[in-house]
């Protein structure tokens, strides 16, 4: 087994509401169920997933400072957060490991302000707007980065 392949998947700011959002655009899972969803995806591609979620911007941020040693790569739904938190942007960097941004929705065919991510600049790729499967995508492009 690659002996890099421990990744945090890592959930801001609402995604634990996920079942009382709007199903347009995040689906009907409810969070425990996508949580679920992603661990299958990453054991099918012998990644071992941590998972975390915070409501609350510095947990994240503390989380991140924390990473080193513990995770090999990051997938990252930061919420809203994604749009203007440059704190967690700079914890992100800090961790300096290779990350790949996810969004449920498609953020780039919603408001105005949903197209703007300062954390896209620090991730190896981002995925948008393919739902619960996008999961899927991200841990096969951050397996890709690991196997490098």
């Amino acid at each position: 087994m690659n002996s890099r392949n421990r990744v945090d998947i890592l959930h801001g700011v609402n995604l634990d509401m996920l079942g009382r959002r709007p199903v347009s655009h995040y689906g009907s899972l409810t969070f425990d169920q996508l949580e679920q969803q992603i661990g299958a995806f990453a054991h099918e591609l012998e990644l071992e997933p941590r998972f975390f979620q915070t409501n609350h911007e510095g947990e994240l941020v503390g989380h991140l400072h924390r990473v080193e040693g513990l995770a090999d790569g990051i997938i990252i739904n930061p919420g809203a957060w994604t749009h203007y938190s440059w704190a967690i942007r700079d914890a992100l960097e800090i961790a300096a490991l290779p990350a790949v941004e996810v969004h449920l929705s498609d953020v780039d065919a919603r408001e105005e302000f949903r197209r703007v991510s300062v954390i896209r600049d620090l991730c190896v790729a981002t995925v948008k707007g393919e739902g619960v499967d996008g999961y899927r995508t991200a841990l096969i492009r951050l397996k890709e980065e690991l196997d490098l």
